[in-house]
């Protein structure tokens, strides 16, 4: 096929400007995430050292392994999430019918006495495991934990929130969530995926996705705001972050979420937060399957992607609507105001405008 000489030239030049931002800017966040996270998982390990003596139920879970925490997911550069992982989930059913978008329940299994589960008194009399009792009771040893440990002077609960959140030395919150690993199975939620007819994922891949299975946190979730339902509070918020985590392995998909990321710090961290991080992974994992060859994932192909991801970025911000990957009944931008969503679009546009049409943009953005 021919080329035109000045398209593989303008190739060029945006692949290296693209590397120097990556070196210059990526790196340095992620230097600078990294030594947060050292100095953050020191605190919450030792509140959760705490805790585990006043209930040793709440066993800490947040492991360093091969420089990474088990459990922790970044949200911002300053905002973290640490999942805990609780034991002993076996005397429950996994109940998931599509009633309360992106959540489902634990129901005592049939002919299982409450007596035989660790969590006996989260049981409501329906028989269904509390997520709201849980965190509630967590919420009070995590209290206490914070006022006897090593770094009391520097760590205090967040108030106004059910959720477990730590304020670490005034500039970082480290959100604290009691979850279940749900290993094996796969959500009737999700049972679409994979799209039938796309090559990506492979069938290895969706299998290893499969076994992976997802997670069930114990937190609030925007989808049931609003819905008067008995097991709003009961419900536990399905989590495939692993399973996305694995699909974004090969080519330069993980680089290229990482300067999504950069960029979205750097230019629409704007006020009411509608654009996260995870809005820019999910738009990732939706190029992926329109281009699913591994050749359009190389690096001459990253500023494409780039583009395309921040093009469709704006028309979910036009249209107020961006589908959760696994579970495209559940909308991300649920619960964000209708001005932040518009003043995010322009700045997406903004932002877009500069890449499509300065090929020296990336040196000041």
């Amino acid at each position: 096929m021919l080329v035109p000489t000045d398209m593989t030239a303008a190739q060029h030049k945006l692949l290296f400007q693209l590397n120097k931002y990556y070196a210059e800017r990526v790196q340095t966040r992620k230097a600078n995430i990294i030594k947060t996270i050292r100095e953050v998982c020191k605190v919450v390990q030792d509140v959760l050292k705490e805790v585990e003596v006043q209930e040793p139920r709440f066993i800490s879970s947040l492991n360093e392994c091969n420089g990474r925490y088990e459990g922790l997911e970044v949200i911002s550069p300053t905002e973290f999430e640490v999942v805990l992982y609780l034991n002993q989930m076996g005397v429950f059913n996994f109940v998931d019918d599509g009633s309360l978008p992106g959540c489902a329940v634990l129901k005592l299994s049939d002919g299982r006495k409450r007596s035989m589960s660790l969590w006996v008194e989260f049981i409501t009399a329906s028989g269904y495991l509390s997520a709201r009792k849980i965190r509630s009771r967590f919420q009070t040893l995590v209290a206490q934990a914070c006022d006897k440990c090593n770094y009391r002077d520097s760590v205090k609960m967040v108030a106004d929130t059910t959720e477990v959140k730590l304020r670490i030395r005034e500039r970082f919150v480290v959100q604290i969530t009691p979850a279940f690993k749900c290993g094996g199975i796969w959500p009737r939620s999700a049972s679409h995926w994979p799209i039938p007819h796309i090559p990506w994922p492979n069938p290895n891949l969706v299998a290893e996705v499969k076994t992976e299975g997802f997670d069930l946190l114990s937190k609030e979730s925007v989808a049931m705001q609003g819905k008067q339902s008995s097991m709003e509070g009961d419900a536990w918020v399905i989590s495939f972050h692993e399973a996305e985590n694995r699909l974004l392995q090969g080519g330069y998909r993980k680089k290229c979420l990482s300067l999504l990321k950069t960029l979205r710090d750097r230019h629409m961290d704007i006020p009411g937060n509608p654009v996260t991080s995870y809005h820019m992974k999910t738009l990732l994992l939706y190029e992926c399957e329109k281009h699913p060859r591994e050749l359009e994932w190389d690096e001459t192909s990253l500023g494409d992607r780039i583009n395309g991801i921040l093009l469709q970025l704006i028309s979910c911000l036009q249209c107020r609507r961006c589908p959760h990957y696994f579970l495209p009944n559940l909308d991300l931008f649920k619960g964000k105001s209708p001005s932040s969503l518009e003043n995010a679009a322009k700045q997406a546009w903004r932002l877009t405008r500069e890449l499509l049409t300065n090929s020296r943009s990336l040196e000041k953005l």
